[in-house]
């Protein structure tokens, strides 16, 4: 049942990217009067093969050949979504005014680059974001800054986290908790690229994520381990007064499908129920993604922190996240647990942020009876 679930995605998703393809090419062909159209959809649909057959096959390319094929394919998804998107609007813009093809044309064009650099520009900026969560049992308010997908790679190396731990030494917190996806391929896997972390001086715990997975886990943990990070596999250990629980990337129970994490071995459901918890003293739950919540909730987690979704990072991808995810983005409550998800420091595949910010978060751990 699930090949053909599979089998049923991969045509329609084939059949909308030819669709795509067919539609960019008449458009542009009647905007800047070429005749023939069919080198049009050669054209885009090189590009689109070029897309996927340059992102995943070179994701861990080490070569200058293979990070220039990786980056070209990477930046060429982004262009190609809006610029599909821009010739969409034009063409609503079409209902409602009366100008030349070739001046169609150009807006559209102008709209796409437009919004294609805005989007590489507001993946730059790096944003310190804040939040205050109570914590029933907790003896004094403490503050901690969260890290999620950092996606250090063919896009971003040492000076992305240079300028991370930077951030981080302006703010007066006690800990960094690095939920996943530090590295994104092998390119800058090396302890060179970690170095930054040598200028903090507070303790940092990490788990891994998916992208972690693919790159090299071992690699990346005993990398961190020689760095002075203290790396949790579905473990415990304390934080002045705190519990704190790092798990694998796992899936949330035997019942659940997700690309993303393997789906043999452990769950967070049977990790959460043979995990030894003090039930007196406050929890927080480190894993990459917003899974299993309920499972946290039913063991006494005070606070889950993740990433994974990105926020969809890009529009309208940020519309999708919001149906695939309970929790996309943000603080949440599930009962008597709170759950926040980091939009992320990273990118992966464009990189680019429409509707989305790449951001650190501090936050404020309060004492309170509740």
């Amino acid at each position: 049942m699930k090949q053909l679930v599979f089998a049923g995605f991969m045509i329609l998703f084939i059949g909308i990217l030819i669709g795509a393809n067919i539609y960019l090419s008449q458009r542009l062909a009647w905007y800047f009067g070429v005749n023939r159209v069919w080198i049009l959809n050669v054209l885009f649909g090189a590009l689109t093969l070029y897309m996927f057959f340059g992102l995943i096959p070179f994701a861990n390319a080490v070569t200058a050949f293979g990070q220039t094929i990786y980056i070209g394919a990477a930046i060429t998804m982004g262009i190609l979504l809006y610029l599909l998107l821009s010739v969409a609007l034009v063409d609503l813009i079409r209902l409602v005014s009366a100008f030349s093809p070739q001046t169609y044309g150009v807006l559209a064009l102008s709209l796409t680059l437009l919004i294609s650099t805005y989007g590489a520009w507001n993946a730059s900026q790096l944003k310190v974001t804040s939040l205050e969560v109570p914590v029933k049992g907790l003896k004094e308010t403490t503050k901690v800054i969260h890290w999620s997908d950092l996606h250090l790679g063919h896009f971003r190396g040492k000076p992305h986290l240079d300028k991370i731990v930077e951030a981080t030494n302006q703010q007066p917190v006690e800990a960094v908790f690095l939920t996943g996806d530090l590295f994104d391929g092998r390119i800058h896997l090396n302890p060179e690229v970690l170095e930054p972390l040598k200028k903090l001086d507070v303790p940092v715990y990490f788990v891994e994520g998916n992208h972690d997975g693919y790159t090299g886990p071992d690699t990346i943990k005993q990398m961190l381990r020689k760095a002075g990070v203290i790396v949790l596999e579905n473990e415990v250990t304390q934080f002045r007064d705190m519990q704190i629980l790092g798990l694998n990337h796992l899936l949330a129970d035997e019942g659940k499908v997700n690309m993303h994490a393997t789906g043999k071995g452990p769950t967070i459901k049977s990790v959460m129920d043979s995990i030894h918890l003090d039930d007196s003293k406050p929890s927080v739950l480190l894993h990459h993604s917003p899974d299993g919540i309920q499972y946290a909730e039913k063991r006494g987690i005070d606070l889950y922190l993740s990433g994974h979704t990105h926020a969809g990072q890009i529009f309208p991808i940020t519309l999708v996240a919001g149906l695939m995810f309970d929790y996309n983005k943000g603080l949440h409550h599930y009962k008597n647990t709170c759950i926040f998800v980091s939009q992320g420091a990273g990118t992966f595949g464009p990189p680019m942020r429409v509707g989305t910010k790449s951001e650190i978060t501090v936050v404020t751990l309060i004492p309170s009876e509740k």
